[in-house]
């Protein structure tokens, strides 16, 4: 244990000892954590700075997408919107694939293959 981590375990000892953290939010409940082990080492600070700017992944930005079309489309009646609803549906399947693709060398090849094997290809 490096002489830093020695000093700072022994001043939150002290500071136990002393009752200094009993008053805190959330005293003698678990901590709420992230879990963000899906997301490769690499991505997670960004991930991170998205969430807390109220933004999301661009992922999943296109899975948003993907369900608001899919709504439109089961509502729709028209066959030009419809067939407009389709090709853009497509467009967004195929963004979303290459976006898996490339995130594959991190992810690994079985995220593209399960978005595969979810839309029936």
């Amino acid at each position: 244990m490096s002489i830093f981590a020695r000093i700072a375990e022994a001043k939150i000892q002290d500071g136990i000892e002393r009752g200094d953290f009993d008053a805190l939010p959330g005293h003698g409940r678990p901590l709420q954590l992230d879990d963000m082990s899906g997301v490769p080492s690499h991505l997670r600070l960004g991930y991170k700075i998205l969430r807390n700017a109220g933004v999301a992944p661009p992922e999943v930005e296109l899975r948003r997408e993907q369900y608001r079309l899919d709504r439109e489309i089961a509502t729709t009646s028209d066959p030009g919107a419809l067939a407009e609803l389709r090709t853009r549906r497509r467009d967004s399947d195929l963004s979303l694939a290459l976006m898996l693709e490339r995130r594959a060398g991190a992810a690994g090849p079985r995220a593209v293959r399960s978005l595969r094997q979810r839309r029936g290809r």
